[in-house]
């Protein structure tokens, strides 16, 4: 039986047991007394792998992008290949919080018992004493780019806040990029393997997955009922539906008209790779399929043996489309409001981690755990989705390998006009 059949399994009995337990209270705190450390040490297992996970996969991937960067044809193709890159994951994610933020509003979710299942946070307040002439208070947007930079970049590590990690990590790349070859290519190297070993100790804990569910899935179906488990539904609808709105109306006009195709020839540029995507729920087992759809369309060599390859690493606009679905409806279940400048923050974020989604399945809901900590979530969610991303994640892979085509395409028309 695969993993995801046994999480799934997981999901679905640890929802039972709750619902069961609900009508029962005196049994059902018992269960959540039991259930809860389990599912606390299955969620801690995730968070000690993502600092070094984020921190040496964006190193590797804005590395070896900005060193490309700066080397003639190849790198200027590198680089317009990343501003397309980016300006497409910033439009995802601002569709998809624009969409799924009401939508998800309607979700009828019990506010108090949502409350319940939140797990108290400690926070350590420091004694202040404020001089006569101290000056006025930054405003909430002043303080927010002002905590972007860290002054210790340890101790954000120390206290979970992933924004300035993140921030750091790209600045430090973009500096490795002016460092000599040799020395550049030694750290890249290490940075690389620090993110296999963390991708492999990944993949061993998820293996725990269908336990550490089953355990986050009992408090929650105990404390929140039917609603819960409707609510879930409700997520993977929105999360498919918003990522095939998403490659309808942006990936394939943006293919079809940068990459001068047909739509009829676009669509046949991508059918074979995205059949293989939707199976295999893998961007890099679609490669070949890929590259071989690029030279039968006649893109040139830069597309199939540069911009896809790297495409296929490190570009994930499924995962701009399901992080910002995925935190909006744990905030809609858990409770919690998200101003305007937490929605900001939360695009920002999103778009910097997809870059370093790690190349599993579920990789993109692993990667939410720093946009969940900067948005001061619960992270108990995450098992939550993590059971319920199969089909969004054969969707998501979809779109990640359609958006490598689209850059391809698009980029690979350009250049051979130059």
């Amino acid at each position: 039986m695969s993993l995801t059949s046994r999480v799934l399994i997981g999901l679905v009995a640890g929802f039972v047991v709750g619902l069961v337990l609900s009508r029962y209270p005196a049994a059902g705190a018992i269960a959540v007394s039991l259930a809860d450390p389990i599912g606390t040490i299955f969620i801690n297992l995730i968070r000690m792998t993502v600092i070094p996970l984020v921190v040496s996969m964006l190193v590797v991937s804005v590395g070896s992008l900005a060193s490309g960067a700066a080397a003639g044809a190849l790198g200027r193709a590198g680089l317009q290949a990343a501003i397309i890159a980016v300006v497409t994951l910033v439009v995802a994610a601002v569709v998809s919080v624009a969409i799924a933020k009401p939508v998800l509003a309607t979700l009828n979710v019990d506010a108090s018992a949502a409350r319940a299942i939140v797990r108290p946070v400690t926070t350590k307040t420091e004694l202040r004493i404020e001089p006569a002439d101290a000056p006025p208070p930054r405003s909430a947007l002043a303080q927010w780019f002002v905590d972007l930079v860290p002054q210790n970049v340890v101790k954000s590590g120390a206290d979970g806040a992933m924004l300035p990690i993140i921030v750091f990590s790209v600045l430090f790349a973009l500096a490795l990029a002016r460092v000599a070859e040799d020395r550049r290519a030694a750290v890249l190297r290490v940075a690389a393997g620090v993110a296999d070993a963390m991708q492999h100790l990944v993949s061993a804990i998820l293996l725990l997955a269908p336990i550490g569910v089953f355990a986050l899935a009992i408090p929650l179906a105990t404390k929140l009922g039917l609603s819960a488990a409707s609510a879930v539904a409700a997520y993977v609808v929105l999360v498919v539906a918003l990522t095939i709105l998403v490659g309808a109306v942006l990936l394939y006009p943006l293919g079809i008209v940068a990459g001068k195709l047909s739509p009829r020839a676009f669509a046949a540029l991508c059918a074979p790779a995205q059949a293989v995507a939707f199976t295999s729920r893998s961007s890099l087992a679609a490669l070949p399929a890929m590259v071989e759809s690029a030279e039968r369309a006649g893109l040139p060599p830069l597309a199939s043996e540069f911009i896809l390859p790297v495409a296929a690493s490190v570009f994930r606009v499924g995962a701009a489309v399901a992080q910002p679905v995925g935190v909006l409806f744990l905030a809609r279940l858990y409770g919690i409001d998200l101003s305007a400048p937490q929605l900001a923050s939360l695009i920002f974020t999103v778009v910097l981690t997809t870059f370093a989604v790690p190349g599993i399945p579920g990789g993109s809901i692993i990667a939410m755990v720093p946009v969940l900590t900067a948005m001061q979530l619960p992270l108990d969610g995450i098992g939550i989705l993590l059971a319920a991303d199969t089909i969004p994640d054969m969707f998501r892979t979809t779109e990640n390998v359609t958006g490598s085509l689209t850059i391809a395409a698009a980029l690979g028309r350009v250049r051979a006009s130059l």
